[in-house]
């Protein structure tokens, strides 16, 4: 699976986002809960101290400014909680009975040491608890909102700052019912100091595994910037070291197996140093190629003229036509090298049209009207998209080649047929197989099987010529043995065009 250096410095930014993002939601959440949690257990209070007092009127039937019972006080005391406060007032707004305290230490929990670690950095951003405020019960309590639904018959909540603004205090109401009349409202309250300390040392814990996180993922980046720098070094003394002071290709890359896009710079080097040696290859062979090829003319070229000078004049014509063979022989390479310069310019500005190969294909022929020919094209169009003319100079070369190489009587076979999305141009012939050493390279520049001198000179510029016209249509040609090892197929591969303008 290929991943490449972007996504992967993203993955890392998307994790380091994620987790103070995912652990902030999780405290809120904690803190939402505690809120809840305490709300319902000072509603559940409330409740149980109005269901104790219910058609209870005696215990409430108190004189101004005199004390509760001991009964009353026994009943709010073993049903209110231990961290909760708990008063009681009537119909007229009075203060029946106050029982407990609202400033009550929380037990502390020793702190790890992530969170020791990350206090000093956390806390001038939260809102610490304290014990130091004034936890009276101003009069106006007793006529709060809370309080008028509870004497209505309707329980209710409130949410309040403490009279010096220090601490948070939130209280459910109750009714306290004698038959079908209330006739006194019971109010249960606490600080959310607890719930606030619980929250800070969450949040703490958040922002010390925020901080090892991002450290780990500074850790892991410059690991990975360090490896990148690395590799990237590596790769520029690689490819210093290719290429000498002259410009030539000493030693290719070993392109990098990695899917990142360092990899594929690598293997691009690769594939240029390779392509690079090939043309240097290519230019240091010309000249030996070149020199073979021309050193025949010339020494028949020579030879003739040295032996005109000595030659009766009835024997003038013999070395006349010698010297005439050779300058036909050196204007044949001349042509020849001409044409595939042309062509390798032509094949880069040539305008591409959508034509049917079976036209092609059928008048291959032609130009061999001494061998014989088996040619097998499919009923239906084979549309291609390029030039038909440079089509039909690669079908010539295949041919040509075949012709050259094609030994007995059996006909040469020229196949063309559609293969799902490709169309498969192939020619075979009867002859020797293909030599071990030039597999893979009998369609490079300069290459030739043909041993020793002949009529007509071989540049090994054919099969090059036909590559180079594969490779414009979009395709590629090999070179193969036929399966019972009696000779030779060149196949050419393009893909279909079957869909007009395209």
């Amino acid at each position: 699976m290929r991943v490449s250096l972007r996504a992967k410095v993203v993955l890392v930014a998307l994790v380091l986002a994620v987790i103070p993002a995912v652990g902030y939601v999780h405290v809120k959440q904690i803190e939402r809960l505690l809120r809840e949690g305490q709300e319902q257990a000072l509603r559940a209070t409330a409740r149980a101290i109005g269901m104790a007092l219910h058609d209870r009127p005696q215990l409430l039937e108190l004189r101004p400014n005199e004390p509760a019972s001991d009964e009353m006080q026994l009943i709010l005391k073993s049903l209110a909680r231990a961290e909760s406060r708990v008063w009681i007032v009537d119909q007229n707004q009075r203060l029946l009975a106050l029982v407990g305290d609202l400033k009550k230490q929380p037990p502390q929990e020793e702190p790890d040491w992530a969170t020791k670690l990350v206090h000093p950095i956390a806390a001038p951003f939260l809102e610490r608890p304290s014990e130091d405020f004034d936890d009276s019960l101003p009069e106006a309590e007793f006529a709060s909102p809370a309080v008028t639904r509870a004497l209505e018959g309707v329980p209710a909540r409130r949410t309040r700052q403490s009279v010096d603004g220090r601490a948070q205090i939130i209280s459910a109401t109750s009714p306290i019912w004698s038959g079908e009349q209330v006739i006194a409202a019971v109010v249960a309250e606490e600080t959310t100091n607890a719930a606030r300390s619980v929250y800070n040392r969450a949040l703490e814990q958040v922002v010390a595994v925020t901080l090892i996180a991002f450290l780990a993922g500074a850790v892991v980046l410059l690991a990975f910037a360090t490896r990148l720098s690395t590799r990237l070094a590596r790769l520029r003394d690689e490819a210093e070291a290719a290429i000498d002071s002259q410009g030539r290709v000493r030693r290719l890359l070993h392109g990098s197996a990695a899917g990142d896009e360092i990899g594929d710079l690598s293997r691009s080097f690769s594939t240029v140093l390779e392509r690079l040696a090939q043309y240097n290859a290519y230019l240091e062979n010309m000249a030996g190629r070149l020199s073979h090829e021309l050193r025949t003319p010339i020494a028949v070229v020579r030879s003739s003229l040295e032996n005109l000078k000595l030659a009766r004049p009835d024997e003038a014509g013999v070395y006349l036509g010698r010297a005439n063979d050779g300058l036909r022989r050196l204007d044949t390479i001349l042509t020849r090298m001409t044409e595939a310069t042309r062509l390798e310019q032509l094949v880069r500005t040539e305008q591409r049209e959508r034509f049917d190969a079976r036209d092609v294909v059928r008048g291959c022929a032609h130009a061999y009207p001494q061998k014989k020919f088996e040619i097998d094209v499919p009923d239906h169009p084979v549309w291609l998209r390029g030039a038909p003319d440079l089509y039909a100079q690669m079908l010539d070369k295949l041919v040509a080649n075949a012709v050259d190489f094609s030994t007995g009587e059996e006909p040469l076979r020229v196949r063309l047929e559609a293969r799902g999305y490709m169309a498969m141009l192939t020619v075979s012939n009867r002859g020797p197989r293909l030599p071990e050493a030039m597999a893979g390279k009998l369609f490079e520049s300069m290459v030739s099987m043909r041993q020793g001198a002949s009529a007509e000179p071989h540049l090994g510029l054919g099969l090059y010529i036909v590559r180079l016209i594969a490779e414009f249509h979009g395709g590629s040609a090999e070179a193969l043995d036929r399966e019972d090892g009696s000779g030779v197929v060149m196949r050419v591969k393009s893909p279909l065009n079957s869909v007009p303008g395209t």
